[in-house]
C-alpha cells in the first residue's frame, strides 16, 4: 500500500450493545414459525426468497406537501422522492398556496410522476359551498359546479407542460359532509354527478387534442362497501370507471383495517368483473404520526404490502411535506424516513412477517432486494422492545457467506427540528448459515425507525457513530418552577414528543433544568435543545457548572408542539459537567420568550469537526451506474461513466464552508469525476493512475439538505463516499473578507418606503453591541423599495450563494382549521446581469429569523445586487452575506496505489 493511509471519515452515538446470532433458524409460514420471542425482544421475520412484487414506492406521498416553486426546496424533494402529491387547482380559494401549476416544476423535477388536483378547492369554505351542493338553492336545477370543474381542467389542459401527469379528483369526502353525506336519498344525485363531471373533464381535454384525461374517485372520507358497490358498479356500465380509486384512511385504527378494506375492495372489482384498479390514499395519517419515524413506518410498510399509492395528510399548511421536512432547506425525522423509502426504488420487496400484523402502535417492517446491487433493505419500527430481524433467503450466489450488516437509527425531532444523517448505531460481518442470520437491534422507543443493510463485505464498512456523547429527555433533567406533560399517542390531534413527554410552563425566574454529562475529552461540544415555542422567538440562559456560559436562542415554532431545534457551541474539559438552561440569566429576570417547552437535550463532539460520510451504498444510482465488488481496494464502490451518477444527500447543521471530499478509485490515469452540487458542477482532479483517491473541494453549502450527485467526465470512475466536514479551518473561512461579504441588513442601501425596524426583545436576529437586533421591512410590493448589496473588489463574475437571514409571518385569514400561510418572494437582480427569485417560507414571526440561501451566477465585474418585488412585499431581512461558492482550488490525494488489498 502506497501514500496516504486510507481512513474511515465518520460522522459518529454511543455504541449499542449488540447480540448478532447467525444461522437462527427459521421454519417457513407466518407468524406462529417465528422463534419464540425472549424477554423484551420482539421477532420481524423476513424472507428474502419470498419476493412480493415490484417496489410501488408511492406510499410517502403528499396532499399539499408543495407549496410554492421552491417551497420545499428541490433538494429536499428529490430526497423525499415524492412520487405523487395531490395540490389545489390553479387560483383554487381554499388556500393561499399549493397551486398545481405553481409546483408542478419542481415535482416533475424530482421523483414526480402523478400530480392530483383536489378540483373543489376552487372554493373558500370548508365544507365546500357550506356543504351544500352548488347551485340546489337556485331551484333552477342548474349544477353551478361543472363551470367550475370545466375552468380547473381548462387551466390545466392549456397551462401545463405535463398534463398527461394529472389526475383530476371532482369530489374530495362527498361522504363526509361535501354534498352527498346521505347515500339512501342522493346516491342517485351523486352517480348522475360522477357522469356530468367525468364528461366535462373528458371532453376539454378531447378539445385540446390531449387524449384521455385521468379521473380518480370517488374520494370518500373512509371505506364504504356499500357506496362503493353502487359507485363501481354504476361506473363500469356508463363505461365512466375512475383510473384511480380513491379512499381515506386517516385514523390510529385504519393501521388495523386498511388491509381489511382493501381486500374487500379487490373482491369487489372481481365480483364486479372489472380489471383492477390502482388505489390511492390521498389522505392518511394524524397529527400524531407527522415527523415521527417509527408512525410513518407503520402507514408506509402497509401501503407498500400493498402496492397502493398513498398520501399524508394535511393537517397544517403546504410546502413542508405534511409536516415532513424542516425550516427552508432541512430534514426532520420524517424525512429521513422517506429518504430511506426512496432509496429502494427499482427493487424487489420480500416478505415480512411482524409479530403481531394490523395491530396499531407496535412493531412492522418491510424489506427490499435489489439482486443487481447484491443489497438487502428492511426499515421497521413502532414498538418498544429490542428486535430481532431474522432474515433468511440470502442467496450465497448473490451475498456471498459472509456479509455486512448496518443499522442507522432515526428518531423522532420535531416538525422543525434539524435532523442529519442517522447515526450507525451496529456495524458488524456476520456468517451466513444456510441463507439466514439473526440481527438484534437494541430499541425502547417507539418513535424511531430503523434502517438494517445486508451487502457483501465492502472495503469501507462505516462503523458505529460516537459523536453523541450524552442524551436526556428533558422531564429527566432536575427541574425547578416547570411542569412535566405528557403527550399521549391516543391523542391523535397531537405532537409527539420524544419519550412522551415534555417540560413546560418554564416562564418565571426560578425555572430551570439541570443535568450531567460526562465528556471523554476536553474540547468543543454541540448542545441540540428540541424544544417548542408558541409563534414567538425567546431566549434561555445556559449555565455550564453553575456559571453563566451563554444566551440560547430560539427561532419560532408554529406552537408549543411543533417543535425545532436550538444550537450552541460549548467548549468543555474532559469529566462531567452540570449544564443547566434558565429562564433567566440572573435569578430575577425573566428572559424574553423564555415561555417555551423543552423536550430533548443532545450533546455532540464536535471537536474535530462536524463530520459525516455518506457510502456508495447509501447512492442512487442512475444512468448505467451500478454497484461494484469485483475490486478488492473498492468493494461496494458506485462504478460510474458516461451519463451516469451517483447521487447522496447530505445533511448539515450550519450554513457555510465545508470541505466536500469524494473518494473514488480508478482502473487507470485520467479517470476525472465531478461533482454537481444542487444542481452546480464542480470539477475535480482526475486521478493520476490506478489507485484509489480523495479529492477534495471547499464549498459554501446551506443549512439543511445538499443533494450531491457524482459524475464522469472521462474514463469510468469507482466513487466510493462522499464527505463533509466543518471545523475551525472551514469556519475561518468563513470570515475572510476575500471570500465572504456579510452585512446587516440595516446597513445598506435601502430605497422607496424600505425601512430600518427595531425588534422586539425576544428576536433571534443579529444583535448589535447594545444588544438590539434591527431588520429591513417593507421590502418590495413597488418597484422602488429595494435593498442593494454592492459588490466588493474581487467579487468578479463567477458562482455564489447569498445568504439571507429572513423572517416571514403572512398569512391569510382563516377559513378552516389549516393555517392559512403565505410565501413570500424576493427578485436578485444583477446589474447589468439576471434576476434570480426566491422564496421565502412562513416561519411564523416577524422576528424569527432563518438563512435562505440563494444560488447566483453573477456574468459581471461587479454589478451591485438589488433586492425587491414589484408585486407583493417580501420578507423582513436581517443579515445578508454574499460568498463565493467554491472557496479555493480542488486538490486530490493518493491514498492507495493500484486496487489490490490493502
Amino acid at each position: 500500500m502506497n501514500g496516504t493511509p486510507r481512513r474511515h471519515r465518520l460522522r459518529s452515538i454511543l455504541p449499542p450493545s449488540i447480540a448478532l446470532a447467525a444461522g437462527l433458524a427459521l421454519a417457513s409460514g407466518g407468524l406462529s414459525a417465528l422463534p419464540a420471542a425472549a424477554a423484551g425482544v420482539d421477532h420481524l421475520g423476513v424472507d428474502l426468497s419470498q419476493t412480493t412484487g415490484a417496489f410501488r414506492g408511492g406510499a410517502t406521498g403528499t396532499l399539499y406537501g408543495l407549496g410554492d416553486d421552491g417551497v420545499p426546496s428541490q433538494s429536499v424533494l428529490d430526497g423525499a422522492h415524492i412520487t405523487n402529491t395531490s395540490q389545489k387547482p390553479p387560483f383554487g380559494a381554499q388556500h393561499p398556496n399549493g397551486d398545481a401549476l405553481q409546483v408542478e416544476s419542481s415535482f416533475f423535477a424530482g421523483g414526480g410522476q402523478d400530480l392530483y388536483v383536489y378540483a373543489q378547492d376552487m372554493y373558500p369554505d370548508w365544507p365546500y359551498n357550506a356543504g351544500k351542493r352548488p347551485g340546489d338553492a337556485n331551484g333552477d336545477g342548474v349544477w353551478d359546479y361543472l363551470p367550475v370543474l370545466k375552468k380547473v381542467v381548462e387551466d390545466v389542459a392549456t397551462t401545463s407542460k405535463h398534463p398527461e401527469k394529472y389526475v383530476f379528483i371532482p369530489f374530495n369526502e362527498p361522504d363526509g359532509g361535501n354534498w352527498y353525506p346521505n347515500w339512501s336519498t342522493q346516491k342517485d344525485q351523486f352517480l348522475a354527478d360522477w357522469s356530468a363531471a367525468y364528461d366535462v373533464i373528458q371532453a376539454v381535454y378531447a378539445e385540446h387534442g390531449l387524449g384521455h384525461a385521468r379521473v380518480g374517485g370517488p374520494g370518500d372520507s373512509v371505506w364504504h362497501a356499500d357506496r362503493s358497490t353502487d359507485f363501481l358498479t354504476y361506473a363500469k356500465a356508463h363505461s365512466e370507471l375512475p383510473d384511480i380509486f380513491i379512499w381515506h384512511e386517516l385514523g390510529t385504527n385504519n393501521l388495523a383495517t386498511f388491509r381489511g378494506h382493501h381486500d374487500e375492495y379487490t373482491a369487489l372489482l372481481q365480483r364486479l368483473g372489472i380489471a383492477p384498479i390502482p388505489v390511492n390514499i390521498t389522505e392518511f395519517g394524524m397529527l400524531r404520526d407527522m415527523g415521527v419515524p417509527g408512525q410513518l413506518v407503520q402507514w408506509i410498510s402497509m401501503f407498500e404490502s400493498e402496492k397502493v399509492d398513498a398520501q399524508t395528510a394535511y393537517w397544517n399548511y403546504a410546502g413542508n411535506l405534511s409536516d415532513n421536512s424542516s425550516r427552508n432547506n432541512g430534514a426532520n425525522g420524517g424525512w429521513w424516513m422517506f429518504n430511506w423509502y426512496g432509496d429502494l426504488a427499482g427493487s424487489q420487496t420480500a416478505q415480512v412477517t411482524p409479530p403481531q400484523l394490523n395491530k396499531p402502535d407496535t412493531l412492522q417492517g418491510l424489506a427490499a432486494l435489489d439482486s443487481d446491487a447484491r443489497t438487502a433493505t428492511v426499515l421497521f419500527g413502532g414498538g418498544t422492545s429490542d428486535v430481532s430481524v431474522d432474515v433468511k433467503g440470502l442467496d450465497a450466489s448473490t451475498f456471498g457467506t459472509t456479509v455486512d450488516v448496518r443499522v442507522r437509527a432515526d428518531r423522532l425531532n420535531g416538525a422543525e427540528g434539524a435532523s442529519l444523517q442517522p447515526p450507525v448505531i451496529l456495524s458488524t460481518t456476520a456468517k451466513v448459515d444456510h441463507g439466514t442470520i439473526s440481527v438484534t437491534v437494541p430499541n425502547s422507543d417507539r418513535y424511531s425507525a430503523y434502517q438494517l443493510q445486508i451487502t457483501p463485505q465492502s472495503t469501507d464498512p462505516q462503523p458505529v457513530a460516537a459523536d453523541l456523547v450524552n442524551s436526556t429527555e428533558a422531564e429527566n433533567a432536575t427541574l425547578s418552577n416547570a411542569t412535566v406533560y405528557t403527550q399521549d399517542p391516543s391523542r391523535e390531534w397531537s405532537f409527539m414528543a420524544s419519550g412522551g413527554k415534555d417540560v413546560g410552563s418554564f416562564n418565571r425566574a426560578g425555572s430551570s433544568a439541570t443535568w450531567n454529562v460526562t465528556v471523554p475529552t476536553t474540547g468543543d461540544y454541540r448542545l441540540q435543545v428540541l424544544s417548542g415555542t408558541n409563534a414567538t422567538p425567546g431566549k434561555h440562559a445556559l449555565f455550564v457548572d453553575g456559571t453563566l456560559n451563554q444566551l440560547v436562542k430560539y427561532s419560532a415554532d408554529l406552537n408549543w408542539g411543533y417543535r425545532g431545534t436550538a444550537d450552541a457551541t460549548i467548549h468543555l474539559s474532559a469529566g462531567t459537567h452540570a449544564l443547566s438552561l434558565r429562564a433567566s440569566a440572573d435569578g430575577t429576570a425573566v428572559l424574553p420568550g423564555a415561555d417555551i417547552t423543552l423536550d430533548r437535550f443532545d450533546l455532540y463532539d464536535v471537536t474535530s469537526g462536524e463530520r459525516a460520510t455518506y457510502p456508495a451504498v447509501d447512492a442512487r444510482l442512475a444512468g448505467g451506474a451500478a454497484l461494484s465488488w469485483k475490486q478488492p481496494a473498492a468493494r461496494g464502490y458506485a462504478s460510474v461513466s458516461g451519463g451516469g451518477s451517483a447521487t447522496f444527500f447530505a445533511a448539515t447543521a450550519e450554513t457555510g464552508y465545508y470541505d466536500v471530499t469524494t473518494q473514488f478509485a480508478a482502473t487507470g490515469k485520467g479517470g476525472t469525476p465531478v461533482l454537481v452540487v444542487n444542481g452546480r458542477s464542480v470539477a475535480l482532479p482526475a486521478s493520476t493512475g490506478p489507485g484509489v483517491f480523495d479529492a477534495t473541494v471547499r464549498l459554501f453549502l446551506p443549512q439543511g439538505v445538499n443533494e450531491l450527485s457524482v459524475r464522469a467526465a472521462a474514463g469510468t470512475v469507482l466513487v466510493g463516499d462522499v464527505s463533509t466536514v466543518r471545523g475551525a479551518e472551514q469556519k475561518a473561512a468563513d470570515a475572510d473578507a476575500s471570500l465572504v461579504f456579510r452585512s446587516e441588513a440595516e446597513a445598506l442601501p435601502l430605497a422607496g418606503a424600505a425601512k430600518v425596524q427595531t425588534d422586539p426583545a425576544n428576536s433571534n436576529g443579529s444583535a448589535d453591541a447594545q444588544g438590539v437586533v434591527r431588520d429591513v421591512g417593507y421590502l418590495g410590493n413597488g418597484a422602488a423599495n429595494t435593498l442593494t448589496v454592492p459588490r466588493p473588489s474581487g467579487f468578479a463574475a463567477g458562482e455564489y450563494q447569498l445568504v439571507l437571514g429572513a423572517a416571514n409571518a403572512d398569512k391569510s385569514a382563516a377559513i378552516n382549521y389549516n393555517p392559512q400561510v403565505i410565501s413570500r418572494f424576493l427578485d436578485v437582480t444583477e446589474a447589468g446581469g439576471a434576476t434570480t427569485r426566491a422564496a421565502f417560507r412562513h416561519n411564523y414571526s416577524w422576528n424569527s429569523y432563518w438563512d435562505k440561501t440563494v444560488p447566483l451566477t453573477l456574468t459581471t465585474g461587479g454589478g451591485a445586487l438589488t433586492l425587491g418585488n414589484a408585486t407583493a412585499y417580501g420578507p423582513n431581512l436581517d443579515t445578508v452575506t454574499l460568498a463565493k461558492f467554491v472557496g479555493g482550488s480542488a486538490s486530490i490525494t493518493r491514498l492507495q496505489t493500484g486496487l489490490g488489498n490493502k
